[in-house]
């Protein structure tokens, strides 16, 4: 998984799967918007690893995550 700040993404290196964040609150929060993993790569636990990146990230730059997208607030 790598990020890709440019995008505002943590994305697969393929760039085919990913995490979308929005910042808010000038760069102390970070709001995951949108996963998305296309379906001939579902099942593989992308979307899992893409949260943890994202949640790394955060965790290691002190942001706080508000999980927006229905598929990290349910994990």
């Amino acid at each position: 998984i790598v990020w890709n700040e440019g995008k505002r993404r943590f994305e697969t290196e393929d760039h085919e799967a990913y995490i979308e964040y929005k910042m808010r609150n000038n760069g102390k929060v970070m709001d995951l918007v949108h996963t998305y993993v296309p379906s001939s790569k579902r099942g593989l636990g992308l979307a899992s690893h893409l949260c943890v990146a994202a949640f790394e990230h955060a965790s290691s730059h002190s942001i706080s995550v508000v999980p927006s997208c229905s598929y990290v607030s349910v994990r």
